[in-house]
């Protein structure tokens, strides 16, 4: 049997990382992006661009999307229910692995069944960077059949691929753990920021305490070795991007009635950094924020890289 062909919609930081993974491996791969460089990339990788996601749809037995707003989304889902299919070709599984709002996605889930066309909400809990080390979690919640289906293509990208159960489940549990990224990342700032006021050299502290199994967390040695750089770019998450999770996660928590009094004290500290020109930035460098609070002297000029 041949493999099946893989289109992914959204080639961004996550979608092309996830395109340029399955072309390694053999896979054929089509792919759409509104930003025609997106789309360049990809064929220089070896794939096929295409002009549209209900390109895509058609082109494709498995559609990856990896989409950064609810607009688009709408935009992407409308252009897959109303692709036609060549006869006697079946219709493509639909992977949805961005994090929006659970509403969100189950309208989008209703207007794809409409169409006969199977959908599973697959959040990624990791980085582009991590990918190579094969150090994401991928939660995969929907129809089990369709799960089972493509799990051998999920598994290109990490053997950690959790089947979470009814379709939902695995933003939810992305929220989770997006909610413990956002306070650790702050206290890593906190943490790095203190220690240099205390005339340490954060470097120092990233040697010793990042193997260790106590506070050694994949968020400290990641984001704390920019934070002992002080240079942000290329982002693994830009700011900007940080702030429609923080406030989805944040909307969820008010849904359900759970109090958040860590994550709720973290969010000013991105609005800082976004305020400061961090917003294309790593979120690593809330780190920026607290030494300016600190009163900690910027490094020379063109040092900290936004």
């Amino acid at each position: 049997m041949n493999p099946p062909v893989i289109g992914v919609i959204g080639l961004g930081i996550m979608g092309g990382a996830m395109a340029e993974a399955l072309l390694e491996k053999g896979y054929k791969v089509v792919g759409h992006d509104i930003v025609p460089a997106a789309r360049r990339r990809l064929g220089k990788a070896g794939g096929r661009p295409l002009a549209s996601g209900a390109a895509v749809a058609r082109s494709a037995d498995i559609v990856i999307t990896s989409l950064a707003t609810v607009e688009a989304l709408e935009d992407v889902i409308g252009q897959l229910a109303m692709a036609g299919r060549p006869r006697r070709r079946a219709r493509p599984v639909v992977i949805e692995t961005s994090t929006l709002p659970l509403a969100d996605k189950e309208q989008a889930r209703r207007r794809l069944q409409a169409a006969r066309i199977s959908a599973l909400d697959c959040p990624i809990s990791g980085t582009a960077v991590r990918l190579k080390e094969r150090a994401w979690t991928i939660f995969g919640s929907g129809p089990k059949a369709a799960f089972d289906r493509v799990r051998p293509v999920l598994q290109v990208f990490t053997d950690k691929v959790p089947y979470c159960g009814a379709f939902g489940n695995g933003s939810k549990m992305k929220f989770a753990v997006n909610h413990l990224v956002a306070i650790l990342n702050v206290a890593t700032a906190e943490s790095l920021a203190f220690g240099r006021k205390m005339g340490l050299d954060p470097r120092q502290l990233l040697e010793l305490f990042g193997p260790s199994p106590i506070v050694g967390t994949g968020v400290y040695r990641l984001r704390g070795a920019m934070m002992a750089r002080r240079r942000y770019r290329p982002p693994t998450m830009k700011v900007e991007v940080w702030q429609k999770d923080m406030q989805v996660i944040g909307d969820m928590a008010k849904s359900v009635d759970c109090p958040t009094p860590l994550f709720t004290a973290c969010a000013p500290l991105y609005s800082a950094a976004m305020a400061q020109g961090y917003a294309q930035a790593d979120t690593a460098s809330v780190h920026e924020v607290l030494a300016v609070m600190a009163g900690i002297a910027r490094p020379k000029r063109g040092h900290v890289k936004r």
